[in-house]
């Protein structure tokens, strides 16, 4: 839902890059009635500053964001090139797990954003290695970049705090991940296969116990003549060790000023589709990105997840918009019933929502 910035400069050799975005965001929800008798709402979405640079072997790569409901460091990183195939990235810096990029095209991201397993930041330490076709990345992450009890934060983490009546106590440390992805090219034919493991350590304040989870992805991420396939099965679970009044099927999570509940344990597979079309003035991007999670819980009663975004991207010159059609089943942010992913659900339809962020880029 906060995507990265479009059109980053590149890291200055011997010097600082500043820049930046401002963005609106226009939202109109079909299953909202002041919504709809409102014909949507336009909004603020933000600010966001930008400082990059690079001298020598050492560089610095760093996002702040300024929005409607608060403010957040989204990465701040320092990095040091060993060698020209590995460099060293300490600081806030991206988790690596799941596809190298994105395993989403759109504006709102997939569903493993909202289980906090996509586009994710946390504190630590990151070795990579790229040679062209072998890439591989080795991290341990001791905490988020905010505590347990914060919202306002970039990056979906574990939350410490009352969630429909259910008082969560946990918080994420103690983190390893490891990727390995291998890139083939075979004339306009590019393929990115690979697979990522995340284990971790989750601590309880209340019972002072420590619990355990884990993740584990296969992804593939194709392009061939402006067509571009991803694909990504994915596992994994929360084993906190909560107070005896809580129940081990669900866990609590906080991103975007939010928070919520998912199931603790669960598969979700991802399918997205796009197409690129090169202008005069610029390109435009046309995508359908799906995403699917089967809770695996002993709750037989906890229900699967939906989300489809069916959008395009604009790029011309300094500005980037995406148009979003979003459509959810049990899907915070994205239907009537916010507050879960994955839980009991009522109902069975889908709800949609139209999503237009405008941005300009400096």
């Amino acid at each position: 839902m906060l995507t990265p910035l479009y059109g980053s400069q590149a890291f200055a050799e011997d010097g600082i890059n500043i820049g930046g975005a401002v963005r609106v965001n226009y939202g109109l929800k079909f299953y909202d009635e002041a919504s709809k008798d409102k014909g949507g709402d336009l909004t603020f979405d933000m600010l966001a500053l930008t400082f990059d640079g690079k001298h020598g072997d050492w560089g610095l790569a760093s996002e702040y964001r300024f929005t409607s409901y608060g403010d957040f460091i989204q990465k701040g990183y320092l990095y040091y090139s060993l060698a020209p195939e590995w460099e060293l990235q300490f600081g806030i810096n991206k988790v690596p797990f799941g596809n190298r990029e994105f395993i989403s095209n759109s504006f709102w991201e997939g569903i493993p954003y909202y289980l906090g397993l996509e586009d994710d930041y946390d504190v630590g330490v990151k070795a990579t290695f790229d040679n062209g076709q072998w890439h591989s990345d080795f991290a341990f992450y001791k905490n988020p970049e905010y505590g347990p009890s914060e919202v306002n934060r970039y990056a979906a983490d574990l939350y410490s705090g009352s969630i429909n009546g259910t008082q969560y106590a946990n918080e994420e440390t103690n983190q390893l991940n490891y990727r390995q992805t291998y890139t083939l090219s075979q004339g306009d034919l590019t393929m990115t296969m690979g697979g990522s493991v995340e284990v971790g350590q989750i601590y309880n304040s209340m019972t002072h116990d420590t619990g355990d989870r884990y993740a584990v992805a296969l992804h593939l991420d194709s392009s061939y003549q402006g067509w571009n396939l991803q694909l990504q099965a994915m596992e994994y679970e929360y084993d906190a060790k909560n107070q005896a009044d809580v129940d081990s099927n669900k866990i609590g999570i906080s991103v975007v000023g939010w928070q919520y509940e998912i199931a603790a344990k669960a598969q979700v597979y991802n399918a997205n589709l796009a197409k690129t079309f090169a202008t005069s003035w610029g390109s435009v991007k046309v995508y359908n990105d799906f995403g699917y999670m089967t809770p695996d819980t002993n709750d037989e009663s906890f229900d699967n997840s939906l989300q489809n975004v069916t959008g395009m991207a604009i790029a011309a010159g300094p500005t980037y918009t995406m148009v979003d059609l979003v459509m959810g089943q049990n899907m915070t942010f994205s239907t009537e019933m916010d507050d879960h992913i994955g839980l009991p659900e009522a109902g069975d339809g889908w709800d949609k929502r139209i999503n237009i962020n405008f941005g300009y880029y400096f």
